[in-house]
């Protein structure tokens, strides 16, 4: 549980102090009634000894003050809600073009499929989200810088040529560098920008894509993935039959350590489903709202509890 105010959870110190305190009074107690040998007239003269009564109602009451600190901290949860309409957006399409994307388990081909679906997330996005468009293989490559002209973002997707190799971290490098240089940092920590990486296997190439993804979240800037392919693909290069399964396990990996999501999709109407669910997250941000209401029923419920407990201590039933 998150909270608002979480210093005033301190004041849950109070409770083992005015345990002990209720301890050594007892004890104390018992040692004054050890005294008298007249027991008659010990209830006559002192209060009714303690029972069990009595420690129920002091564990109420010590059970409900640590209820009423913990809503005085303000319990928080992260909440997603629509950004603005006002809100200007960046989002890096990081697009792998490594030859693994040239298998077609994913039909006509990993790399059209995955350049269809591309193009009708970002016709999608808001007039008022910047698109930028980075491919990478070997090497990184920004294809486009940030742009609120989405017909460029467009004609940009698709345009790389597959090579060998796949550097998953040059290109998370890539987008956040690109981001970094165009959105500042927000009074969050966060930056008004996403990454969406497209990619069908795991790093062979660069630095770390691990690496990368805590550059990313370092920098407030959460990846999602989408990983796209089977588990039964081949692709022919130089005369050789190479297997080019789907590793999403990177991907997810990458995207958990960014604070971002994970996805897979093994075919263009997987892709499809995929990019929309993509598009309405990205529409949309956390926020920390207040939750207190939600439980101050059960403080009240502890409230109550403890009262009557009180009650039936000072009225000395039976």
């Amino acid at each position: 549980m998150n909270f608002l105010e979480p210093v005033r959870l301190w004041g849950l110190l109070l409770v083992p102090v005015l345990l002990a305190g209720y301890v050594v009074l007892q004890r104390r107690r018992g040692r004054y009634a050890i005294r008298f040998t007249n027991l008659t007239l010990l209830d006559t003269v002192a209060p009714r000894r303690v029972n069990w009564r009595q420690h129920l109602a002091v564990g109420l009451a010590l059970l409900t003050l640590a209820g009423g600190v913990v809503l005085f901290a303000k319990p928080s949860q992260n909440v997603r809600v629509p950004v603005s309409v006002d809100s200007t957006y960046t989002v890096v399409m990081v697009m792998d073009s490594s030859l693994s994307m040239g298998a077609e388990d994913v039909l006509p081909d990993r790399h059209t499929a995955a350049t269809v679906a591309a193009k009708r997330f970002v016709t999608e996005l808001p007039s008022n989200y910047r698109v930028s468009v980075v491919s990478f293989a070997e090497h990184a490559t920004v294809r486009l810088a940030p742009t609120l002209d989405h017909a460029e973002a467009l004609a940009a997707l698709g345009k790389a040529r597959l090579r060998s190799y796949t550097a998953t971290g040059e290109g998370i490098f890539t987008a956040v560098d690109v981001i970094k240089s165009t959105v500042p940092t927000g009074s969050n920590g966060r930056r008004a920008a996403f990454v969406v990486l497209l990619s069908d296997g795991k790093s062979t190439a660069g630095r770390s894509p691990f690496v990368a993804a805590r550059y990313a979240e370092r920098e407030g800037v959460p990846i999602y993935t989408v990983a796209i392919g089977t588990h039964h693909a081949f692709i022919e290069n130089q005369g050789q039959l190479i297997d080019v399964r789907v590793a999403s396990g990177q991907l997810k990996t990458i995207a958990r350590i960014s604070g971002g999501s994970s996805y897979v999709a093994g075919s263009l109407e997987d892709l499809t489903r995929v990019y929309g669910a993509l598009n309405g997250e990205l529409q949309s941000t956390l926020e920390r709202r207040d939750v207190t209401s939600r439980y101050l029923g059960w403080l009240v419920l502890l409230m109550l509890l403890s009262t009557v407990g009180g009650l039936f201590v000072a009225s000395r039933w039976p």
